[in-house]
């Protein structure tokens, strides 16, 4: 009995060792950023881009008081965003990609934290996330109650543990109708964990592997809409949620009557 034990528990941890190293490899496997994604990578005279400790796209000719923090989907190389992130500095906005912990949000869910405090100057923040990406990004929220004053959903929704119901924050839910990935049942779930007057957005056509710029995803549909028209309705959908907390900054203290009054001068 003793021989068969001597060599019972080497074998139990070569078994946990190889199962590691299998997910470590898994994890790590992820597609190429498209020629689209590593062009956007580069700094020119409208946006600087930044490669250390995240990925970094701000605006060369002003200083931004608003932000948005992006979590990648899960085994998508953060790079694969970059067309979308530069879109939004281009139009005045800090934005920054996080890299994840073996490629999965759901190792890094707190992350935005440390992006948060590293730019001070920034007066209001906006966090979304594509998949397990957007599902860690409400985590991030759940967890720190008034800290994000928006959330950008991609085909994507919270956990049933993190309900947003109650929260004061302007969210918005983009997703794809031809998505081959994501359950539609469980969207339509998810409702009722976000508040009442979330946006939901549909991309008529749209599918889950074209919220980036990777190429195609297994079990997803094919999209009937280029990815360049999906990413343009991307990025308007979150450049109108920045605004909207940009207008709400400058005109949060006034009387409603007012706020209404004014609020289509400075978006018209």
């Amino acid at each position: 009995m003793m021989r068969v034990r001597k060599f019972i528990l080497p074998g139990f941890l070569i078994l946990i060792l190889l199962g590691i190293a299998g997910f470590t490899i898994w994890a790590n496997t992820t597609n190429e950023p498209m020629a689209e994604a590593q062009s956007a990578m580069l700094s020119d005279s409208r946006v600087i881009v930044e490669q250390d400790p995240w990925l970094v796209f701000r605006p060369a000719e002003s200083t931004p008081a608003i932000g948005f923090i992006y979590y990648p989907g899960g085994r998508v190389d953060p790079r694969a965003y970059a067309p979308m992130a530069r879109a939004i500095a281009q139009e005045g906005y800090l934005a920054v990609i996080v890299p994840m912990p073996l490629n999965l949000a759901i190792f890094g869910a707190g992350r935005a934290q440390e992006v948060i405090e590293a730019y001070p100057e920034i007066d209001i923040w906006a966090l979304g996330g594509h998949s397990l990406g957007g599902a860690m990004a409400a985590r991030f929220v759940y967890n720190n109650p008034g800290l994000i004053q928006g959330l950008a959903l991609m085909a994507s929704y919270p956990a049933s543990s993190d309900n947003l119901s109650q929260y004061q924050i302007e969210v918005i839910s983009i997703f794809g109708t031809r998505d081959g990935v994501m359950a539609e049942e469980a969207l339509e779930d998810s409702g009722g964990n976000l508040p009442a007057d979330t946006h939901w957005i549909a991309i008529e056509g749209g599918n889950h592997a074209q919220f980036g710029w990777y190429g195609d995803q297994t079990g997803d549909q094919p999209a009937t809409i280029s990815r360049v028209e999906q990413q343009r309705m991307i990025v308007d959908a979150i450049l109108n949620l920045l605004e909207s907390l940009g207008d709400t900054r400058a005109y949060g203290n006034l009387p409603s009557w007012l706020s209404r009054f004014l609020t289509p001068v400075i978006t018209g």
